[in-house]
């Protein structure tokens, strides 16, 4: 899998969790705007990001890095 597609499947967890990016950024503890480069691919969150974004959004570091499909 390429960087590319995880941050595919990154944005696109962000979009379907409902929850707005300005919360997101405040749960994880970034910028709303840093938020936004995740989901237009311009950076890729740190692996402590990662972790607080997967918990977040509910979904699992194994789906986001294309290890699992679920």
């Amino acid at each position: 899998m390429e960087l590319k597609d995880i941050q595919a499947r990154l944005r696109q967890s962000i979009k379907h969790s409902g929850i707005m990016q300005k919360e997101i950024a405040k749960i994880i503890g970034v910028s709303p705007q840093t938020v936004s480069k995740y989901m237009k691919e311009d950076i890729f969150p740190a692996l402590d990001t990662l972790a607080k974004l997967c918990k977040a959004l509910d979904v699992s570091a194994d789906y986001i890095l294309g290890i699992s499909e679920s």
